[in-house]
C-alpha cells in the first residue's frame, strides 16, 4: 500500500515501550523558515510514500520538526560510549530526535531527525547540524547503499538561514535519517551496571531484530545465556562483514567510537568520513584524529576492539567471560573470508585461493608506494592485462606496475576465466563513481545557493556507480588539485 501523504502512514514507536530511563520524550526545536532542499523518492518508497507526498506541506512540517509523525512518539535516546579509546560516560542523542517507525513495504523503519535541536544529552552542544555536514551525510548514506554496503539511509534534507557557530558561522540544516534501528554498542555500554535495564534492552533488540537467536534456546538461565551468546555472535559477524566492505571500497569512517557503531551492522553516523583518492594504507580522513586511531588500516582492529567493549557490557548479565570470548573469536575468520572474497571479485578471480594474500598485499603495496588512485586503479585493472595504457597512467613508476601486472596475469591464467566474462564481472563491482570529497564539496557549495542540482546528479550516479554514463566523465576523473586542500573534521 502506498500513501499520498505522510499523515496516512501507519506509524508507531516501539522504542518508546522500553522503560522511561532509556529516553526523554520531547519535541524538536524547529528551524526558522525551513525549506525542503531535497527529498529522496527512493527511500520514500521504502516507507510506502508516493513521490507526490514529498511535495505536500505536511511532509515538510514533519521532516522539519514542526509537526510530530502521526502515531509516533518523538524522543531522544540515551547511550554511552568510548570515544577515541577513552570512556566518555553518558552520551546520547544530543542533536537528534527519533520520530517513530513506519511499517513500509519492506518492513519497519525508524525516522530520526539530525540537527533538530538540543536535548538533555546535548552536553555543551547546540543541538544543530550545519548544511555542510548535512549534505555530506545525505549523499554518503545513499552512496553506500548504491555500493551495496549496509547503511542508514536519508529521506529528506531541510535547510534554513539560521546561523550555526562552528569554526566559522554556517547555516543550519536537518537530515531525516532512516534505519531499522539506531541502537548502538554504546546503548548496551550505558546499562552495563544495571542488569535489569540491560536485559530489557537485550530482549527488545533480540525480539525485534535477531529473533533467530531465541530458536530452541531452552529455558532458564542456560537458555538466556545461549540467547546472549548467539546475539553477540551475530553482531560480530555483521560487523566483520561491514568492515570488510569498507576496506575494499576504500571507505574510511573517521570516528569509529563505540557510540557510532550500529548493533545491526550498519554504517552509522557519517561525520568526517572519506572515500580515498590517492591510496595510503594509513590514510586518516578525519583532520581531528591527530593520532591516526581511525586510519584505514586500523579499522578492522578498532572494530574488533569495539566488539570487546560490547561484550564487556554483556558481562553485566552474569555471563561467562570465556564464552563471550569464543563469540568474539569469530571476528577475524569472518572478516578475512569477506575481505578475501571481496578482493577476489574486484580482481576478477573466481574465488580466493591459498597464496592470493601475497598478490593482494603486493597490490596494496603498489598502490601505497605509488599513491595511485584507489577507485580508478580497480576500475582500469579490468582491461589492463591486455591493454595496460590507461591503467599504467595512474602510476609514477610504471615498471613497478608492470611487474605486478605480470604476477596478476599469471594468476589469471590459472583461473582461466574468459576475458569478456572477467571484464564484465569486474566492471559490475568496481565503481566508476564514488563520493569523493571534492564532489561532495561542489554539492555543498551549490546547496548553499539553494541549488539541489548537484545533489540530484550525484544521487543518479551513485545509485548505479558501476555503470558509465556519457557526459559525466568529470565525475569519474582524478580529483582536481584544489581537492587536496579539503579537510574534514569532527565538526563535519
Amino acid at each position: 500500500m502506498t500513501f499520498d501523504s505522510i499523515r496516512q502512514v501507519r506509524a508507531g514507536n516501539s522504542y518508546a515501550q522500553l522503560p522511561a530511563a532509556f529516553y526523554t520524550l520531547l519535541k524538536p526545536q524547529p528551524l526558522n523558515h525551513p525549506r525542503l532542499l531535497h527529498a529522496n523518492a527512493e527511500v520514500a518508497a521504502l516507507l510506502g510514500l508516493k513521490p507526490e507526498a514529498l511535495a505536500r506541506p505536511d511532509f515538510l512540517q514533519v521532516v522539519a520538526g514542526q509537526e510530530a509523525l502521526p502515531g509516533g512518539k518523538t524522543l531522544a535516546a540515551v547511550y554511552s560510549g568510548h570515544q577515541f579509546g577513552i570512556w566518555a560516560g553518558q552520551l546520547g542523542d544530543g542533536r537528534a530526535h527519533l520520530l517513530g517507525e513506519i511499517s513500509g513495504p519492506q518492513g519497519s523503519l525508524e525516522l530520526q531527525l539530525k540537527g533538530s535541536g538540543r536535548t538533555p544529552y546535548s552536553r555543551m552542544g547546540d543541538g544543530r547540524a550545519v548544511l555542510r555536514s548535512s549534505v555530506r551525510e545525505y549523499l554518503a548514506s545513499e552512496a553506500m547503499a548504491g555500493l551495496g554496503i549496509p547503511t542508514t539511509r536519508a529521506l529528506a534534507l531541510v535547510v534554513s538561514d539560521d546561523p550555526v557557530y562552528r569554526e566559522t558561522v554556517e547555516t543550519a540544516a536537518i537530515v531525516t535519517r532512516v534505519a531499522p534501528s539506531f541502537i548502538r554498542f554504546g546503548s548496551f555500554e550505558h546499562w552495563s551496571r544495571s542488569p535489569e535495564h540491560l536485559r530489557a534492552l537485550l530482549d527488545y533488540t533480540v525480539d525485534r531484530y535477531y529473533p533467530e537467536c531465541r530458536a530452541a534456546a531452552g529455558e532458564g538461565k542456560a537458555g538466556q545465556d545461549e540467547v546472549v551468546l548467539r546475539f553477540l555472535r551475530e553482531v560480530v559477524v555483521r560487523t566483520a562483514r561491514l568492515i570488510a566492505d569498507w576496506q575494499t571500497a576504500g571507505f574510511c569512517h573517521g570516528v569509529m567510537n563505540t557510540d557510532n557503531m550500529s548493533i545491526l551492522g550498519l554504517t552509522l553516523d557519517y561525520g568526517p568520513y572519506g572515500f580515498m583518492d590517492a591510496f595510503r594504507v594509513d590514510h586518516v580522513c578525519n583532520h581531528s584524529d591527530t593520532q591516526g586511531r581511525y586510519a584505514w588500516n586500523a579499522q578492522p582492529s578498532v572494530a574488533n576492539w569495539n566488539l570487546y567493549r560490547l561484550a564487556s557490557a554483556l558481562l553485566g548479565l552474569d555471563m561467562d567471560a570465556e564464552a563471550l570470548k569464543e563469540q568474539l573469536a569469530q571476528f577475524e575468520p569472518v572478516f578475512l573470508q569477506a575481505y578475501r572474497g571481496n578482493l577476489a571479485g574486484k580482481l576478477g578471480l573466481r574465488q580466493w585461493e591459498e597464496g592470493d594474500d601475497d598478490l593482494f598485499d603486493a597490490w596494496w603495496r603498489l598502490l601505497h608506494t605509488q599513491r595511485a588512485d584507489f577507485t580508478l586503479s580497480f576500475r582500469r585493472l579490468a582491461a589492463a592485462p591486455e591493454d595496460a595504457g590507461a591503467f599504467l597512467d595512474l602510476f609514477r613508476d610504471q615498471d613497478a606496475a608492470r611487474a605486478w601486472l605480470d604476477q596478476y596475469g599469471r594468476r589469471l591464467d590459472r583461473d582461466a576465466m574468459p576475458r569478456a566474462e572477467r571484464i564484465s564481472r569486474m566492471n559490475a563491482i568496481n565503481p566508476v563513481y564514488v563520493l569523493r570529497n571534492h564532489l561532495a564539496e561542489n554539492a555543498i557549495r551549490a546547496a548553499a545557493r539553494g541549488d539541489a542540482g548537484e545533489i540530484d546528479t550525484l544521487l543518479t550516479l551513485l545509485r548505479d556507480p558501476c555503470t558509465e554514463k556519457p557526459g559525466f566523465e568529470s565525475y569519474a576523473a582524478l580529483p582536481p588539485e584544489w581537492a587536496g586542500s579539503l579537510e574534514v573534521s569532527c565538526s563535519s
